[in-house]
């Protein structure tokens, strides 16, 4: 793998399969999808609801987080770090046109974690890795349902990325039948969308998705 040996402090669920959590408002759908996939073996879910419902989305990603701390796994929110901040998660995604990563490292603290997309552009990450990022994403792999406007990287990607000494991440249109090609590139982590939680089984998904890893 292109990335340096890994650092001691970082946490051993940053790596791995990495849920994120479709944008709804029914809780009743997605909550139990959450801990099927939990189940399954996400090592890491990401909360991304970009509703303007503030009390919906404090009771959905504190259901999440709690789910999450049942099963080990770390819990992240997407790009509102005063979200993150008031329910203690472990940290934020944030995308080019959300909050500073500098700000973000300065309100979260140093042990957060703190994730960077970089579509597909390695100078965008080694920025991210200078302003302190945990883990970079590049995306998306495969054309996605989820975000379908979004700049697509190629899996020869990855071959050609400098040494960035922190996790990579894939996204876009990863499922249980391509996830075999998306981990051959040499990832850290896949993170999936729709090809978990649009699955007739979340949990058997997950499985396929790790097993495939090799």
């Amino acid at each position: 793998m292109h990335n340096s040996t890994r650092q001691p402090s970082r946490p051993a669920w940053l790596d791995g399969l990495y849920a994120v959590t479709p944008d709804t408002s029914d809780s009743a759908w997605l909550l139990p999808r959450v801990a099927a996939v939990l189940d399954g073996g996400a090592s890491l879910v990401q909360y991304r609801n970009k509703s303007r419902d503030t009390a919906l989305r404090r009771e959905q990603a504190t259901a999440i987080q709690a789910l999450c701390r049942q099963h080990g796994a770390g819990f992240i929110v997407n790009d509102d770090m005063e979200l993150a901040a008031e329910l203690g998660a472990d940290g934020v995604h944030l995308g080019q046109s959300d909050t500073s990563l500098c700000v973000a490292r300065q309100r979260l603290g140093p042990h957060a974690v703190i994730g960077a997309t970089c579509h597909d552009q390695p100078a965008l990450a080694m920025q991210a890795v200078a302003n302190g990022a945990s883990y970079v994403a590049f995306g998306a792999l495969f054309p996605s349902r989820s975000k379908p406007e979004v700049v697509s990287a190629p899996l020869s990607l990855f071959a050609s990325l400098p040494p960035l000494a922190v996790p990579c991440v894939a996204i876009g249109g990863i499922t249980a039948a391509n996830a075999a090609l998306a981990w051959r590139t040499g990832v850290d982590m896949l993170a999936v969308i729709g090809g978990l939680f649009d699955a007739p089984a979340p949990d058997e998904a997950a499985r396929v998705i790790l097993a495939a890893r090799g």
